[in-house]
């Protein structure tokens, strides 16, 4: 017996080192049949959109894509690529966390038939943390080609017509990041706060912490704000600051040689500690220092506070064929360039892309004609005054995106989280748009037949 074993074990590696180099194959592949269980294709409508699409989108090529970024040494087999994909798809389709999704994913069998399961499951496929790990695994290569496949099952399926794809509406707005509105008492609490927690857990003992006078502090300057007493509410801050001052010297005197995390948090406590209000490239936040505030001029909304997004969206039929966020406040001409090389990355070639006049003086030098918004006629042809006009739709699709596909709040962490969400939820809203495309077809054919039925019961058939 332990012959056997020894001769088995080096056959028992190899194979588990195999399955480790790719993902997970679907469940739906799995031919065994199970006699105590039915099928979720003898419990479903197989007319209804979501099974249509699951035979639409070319899963295979999601697994050759993404099949690379696992390793054949390091950790479990991978989840499905499928499940993964799915999960992502319904998760920014409907505007829900990971949490969300996974929870009603366990209660809706179309869900589970389009992430590829066989039978119906009662228990959770993965922890919520597992596609947090994946989305940072594919970064925004990965997003696009998500993207990229919605517009290619919408050609399939005919729901996107190729002169569609000819002309094309750019334009900017804001991604705003989940963090508190910024200010400089809040700033420097917060930063104290980090720090403090950080030197506590590397064991540094600090002379002193100020944990309850910077929170009364903090209480009382709000208070102070609120009654427009300003020369009080000041003292706050200035007292704040103080306090944050003394834990990063405490912190410097104590441990002249600290590790990358902490080191990172000093460098984020110093600018706070130094910047003043007429800087810029200031820190509006301590766990997202990288965000910038942008003012588009809003009235509702002055300024806010996350980063600069460009938008391609097709003139007829508002089909997203780009999204792409850049670092800091970009001049929105300075972000052509960028957009149009991610729509052609994506396998769209337009002829045409209309933008406004915030685009005067842009960056792109190429083929596709470039056509900026004028505030008069004045030579245009009647054609082309009519493709400018269209232009101002893709307002409405930018609404979308942040009221229902999750770009009004990005939960998502640093910069790469910032690329990956904007890309995820134009690939959300075009798999809605997919949906939404199937639904009627199914209507219109259903009614269809009703006419047909009706109309032989009269005799009007012969």
């Amino acid at each position: 017996m332990l012959y056997s074993l020894q001769v088995l074990r080096p056959k028992y590696i190899e194979s588990l080192q195999n399955r480790a180099m790719k993902p997970a194959i679907s469940p739906s592949k799995n031919t065994q049949a199970d006699m105590f269980r039915s099928e979720l294709k003898q419990i479903i409508d197989l007319e209804h959109p979501l099974v249509k699409l699951a035979d639409v989108v070319d899963w295979e090529h999601f697994d050759k894509i993404f099949g690379s970024s696992y390793s054949p040494d390091v950790g479990r087999p991978g989840n499905s690529t499928r499940l993964m994909v799915a999960l992502n798809y319904l998760k920014y389709t409907h505007n829900f966390s990971d949490e969300a999704v996974l929870e009603i994913w366990v209660e809706n069998p179309y869900w589970q038939y389009f992430s590829g399961m066989k039978f119906f499951t009662h228990k959770f496929p993965i922890n919520s943390s597992s596609m947090t790990r994946w989305r940072k695994r594919i970064g925004e290569t990965g997003a696009e080609e998500l993207l990229k496949e919605t517009l290619e099952a919408g050609l399939r399926i005919k729901a996107i017509k190729p002169f569609q794809l000819k002309k094309v509406n750019v334009d900017t707005t804001v991604q705003e990041k989940e963090i508190r509105f910024p200010t400089d008492a809040r700033l420097y609490e917060r930063a104290r706060e980090r720090l403090v927690k950080e030197a506590k857990k590397l064991g540094i003992q600090l002379r002193q912490s100020y944990k309850h006078k910077s929170k009364e502090l903090l209480h009382q300057q709000s208070r102070y704000s609120h009654a427009h007493q300003h020369g009080r509410a000041s003292g706050c801050v200035r007292q704040l600051k103080t306090y944050l001052g003394r834990v990063i010297r405490d912190i410097e005197r104590r441990c002249p040689c600290p590790d990358e995390s902490l080191k990172n948090l000093l460098e984020t406590a110093r600018r706070i500690f130094t910047q003043r209000r007429e800087d810029k490239h200031k820190v509006y936040s301590v766990h997202e220092p990288t965000v910038s505030c942008i003012s588009k001029g809003k009235a509702h909304k002055r300024y806010e506070f996350g980063c600069k997004v460009s938008v391609s969206a097709t003139s007829k039929g508002g089909w997203l064929v780009g999204a792409k966020a850049f670092l800091g406040n970009p001049y929105d001409g300075r972000t052509l360039s960028a957009s149009l090389s991610q729509i052609e990355r994506l396998g769209v070639k337009p002829r045409s892309v209309y933008v406004d006049m915030g685009y005067r003086g842009h960056d792109y030098v190429g083929d596709i004609f470039v056509e900026v918004a004028k505030r008069r006629r004045g030579n245009l042809s009647k054609s082309l005054w009519g493709w400018m006009l269209r232009r101002s739709a893709i307002e409405a699709s930018i609404g979308h995106l942040k009221r229902e596909h999750r770009l009004v709040r990005n939960r998502l962490k640093g910069e790469e989280g910032d690329k990956v969400n904007v890309v995820l939820s134009a690939a959300g809203m075009n798999f809605r748009k997919l949906r939404q495309f199937l639904a009627a077809f199914l209507r219109l054919f259903w009614f269809f037949g009703v006419y047909c039925r009706k109309t032989a019961s009269f005799g009007f058939a012969a």
